[in-house]
């Protein structure tokens, strides 16, 4: 089956819950507006396409290639982002809802994180050297067996990354953060 091919277009306002986006691959395409929300986007092909405003919460992305995606103010709930295809997957969000996403064994290496809820996101055996977190929440985030070389958590709050679990080497965190690097210990550290 031979996928459609959109280049250049905007999406505004449209409902994929009803009327699914027609398979193929997306290139330099902004979708503004719209509800992806449990819909299948399996096996679609997004290169250098932005989202806005967009709900894509638990949506499908089985063997999807994001390719230079930007997510802005959009709502991803529970995404399986370690199911998509790994050739090129460049990822960029900002101002976005990330609860509950799944980034398993995922390479996100200088992916921006900034200004996003990232709570009980699991970033177990990823791979996120040199990535951003600004100004994001990372409550109950998982970090396991991850990469976090020269990663910058310095604006970033409420995380909880075990330094014998995790390579930290060269990353950076603020003063008032690295309580949660200490939380293993079960320690209470105060300023005087």
């Amino acid at each position: 089956m031979e996928l459609s091919y959109t280049e250049g277009q905007t999406f505004k306002n449209a409902n994929y819950i009803e009327k699914p986006l027609v398979k193929g691959e997306y290139e330099n395409c902004i979708f503004n507006q719209c509800d992806f929300s449990n819909s299948d986007l399996s096996s679609n092909r997004f290169f250098e396409c932005s989202f806005i405003f967009c709900n894509l919460s638990m949506a499908k992305l089985t063997k999807s290639v994001l390719g230079g995606v930007k997510f802005k103010d959009c709502k991803l709930l529970g995404l399986r982002f370690d199911v998509c295809n790994e050739f090129g997957l460049q990822l960029d969000f900002d101002n976005c809802i990330l609860n509950l996403a799944s980034f398993y064994k995922t390479n996100l290496k200088k992916t921006i994180f900034r200004n996003s809820q990232l709570q009980e996101v699991d970033f177990t055996e990823c791979d996120l050297s040199a990535a951003l977190f600004d100004g994001c929440d990372l409550m109950r985030a998982t970090f396991d067996n991850t990469v976090l070389e020269k990663a910058d958590f310095r604006t970033a709050v409420n995380y909880s990354i075990d330094p014998t679990k995790n390579r930290i080497r060269k990353a950076k965190f603020s003063l008032t953060g690295i309580v949660g690097l200490l939380d293993k210990y079960d320690i209470e550290v105060r300023t005087l």
